[in-house]
């Protein structure tokens, strides 16, 4: 389906997860987050920047993978992206819904 999110046009899923990556951008980033409730800030960036490579790398995203990471702890993970860190965090990221979210 389409939406229109920070004035750009872009593909998504139903529950608004960008169906092509190359649609991602900073600007689409923070008009995610602000729908979520969130304000980015550095630490947020880290995360995402993780995640973005991660899945570039096509490896699993998953909350035990944040914690190991060294990015962030992952109490603060759920801090940055409260109320479903990863689903919240993946999808402001510009990338697939991990397949362990429901």
């Amino acid at each position: 389906m389409k939406k229109v999110i920070a004035n750009t046009t872009v593909e998504c899923t139903e529950e608004g997860y960008l169906t092509d990556f190359g649609q991602w951008n900073k600007d689409i980033a923070r008009a995610i987050a602000k729908e979520q409730g969130i304000e980015l800030g550095d630490d947020h960036w880290k995360v995402i920047e993780y995640l973005q490579e991660k899945h570039q790398k096509e490896e699993a995203l998953t909350i035990r993978g944040i914690k190991k990471s060294g990015v962030i702890d992952v109490k603060t993970f759920y801090k940055l992206f409260p109320g479903g860190p990863l689903k919240k965090a993946t999808m402001i990221a510009g990338i697939p819904k991990p397949k362990g979210c429901i």
